[in-house]
């Protein structure tokens, strides 16, 4: 698959959610949505995420992806839009581990899943509509509009930088420059840092913990079952277990 054909791939996944090509995406919205299932966790440091496609005998398909929350949100938005490629656009799809925006050619899905990440996460149109027309000039455009593109469309400097330097509008001495101190420029600008660190640690996007809540409040699952489904998924043993005799502490 060409660039310009995951491009229109990108736009039209857009346009079947309802989105413009240049509008944000809110990408927690949006999973819980297509009803995936989502899990972020503290992962090493060279492992972004994984994606899981389960078909069912309905023709339905079980969507599952998880999430390095050990690497900043912006490089979190990113691999959920790779991840989406696989679910959604890669045919015959099962399941595998990525290691994201490494654009790896010799990786033919892997590559096809970053560019389509890029397109989908920071769309031209979207990008060019933020930029002011006296900075549209090759290496003319300033850190305060970048700032201001990375924090509309929730991207890091990496991913932003990448889409100027491909869309032409700077060269390669522009994005060296501009790649380190991130956080200094965003400080110095008025923006919170918050899109350059990690977050969303143990959060959960998706239904299956409140079916398993159902489950158990029907007696069809024993504490223990329904403690180790969550456990599995997201929160401490511990603190689980503590709430619910809490719970059933305030009933007695």
């Amino acid at each position: 698959m060409n660039k310009e054909l995951l491009e229109k791939k990108a736009n039209g996944f857009r346009k079947k959610l309802g989105l413009g090509s240049e509008t944000t995406i809110r990408l927690k919205s949006i999973l819980s949505q297509l009803n995936i299932t989502t899990i972020f966790k503290p992962l090493g440091g060279g492992f972004s995420g994984m994606a899981i496609k389960i078909k069912q005998n309905n023709d339905e398909s079980l969507r599952f992806i998880l999430v390095n929350s050990n690497h900043p949100l912006g490089k979190q938005h990113f691999t959920i839009c790779h991840e989406l490629y696989h679910l959604f656009i890669q045919e015959n799809f099962t399941a595998r581990s990525c290691v994201t925006g490494k654009f790896d050619i010799n990786d033919r899905e892997e590559y096809n899943a970053d560019w389509f990440a890029s397109f989908l996460l920071l769309p031209e149109a979207g990008i060019k509509a933020l930029i002011p027309d006296k900075e549209l000039g090759k290496n003319k455009i300033t850190i305060q509009t970048i700032l201001k593109i990375e924090h509309f469309f929730g991207c890091s400097r990496a991913a932003i930088l990448f889409r100027l330097f491909k869309l032409n509008l700077i060269n390669q001495n522009f994005y060296n420059e501009h790649k380190a101190n991130v956080k200094k420029s965003a400080r110095e600008n008025g923006y919170l840092t918050d899109l350059y660190e990690s977050g969303n640690h143990q959060e959960f996007i998706g239904n299956y913990g409140s079916l398993a809540r159902e489950l158990f409040d029907e007696g069809k699952l024993s504490e223990s079952q329904y403690l180790s489904l969550l456990h599995d998924l997201t929160s401490p043993y511990d603190a689980l277990k503590t709430n619910i005799n809490k719970d059933d502490e305030d009933k007695e």
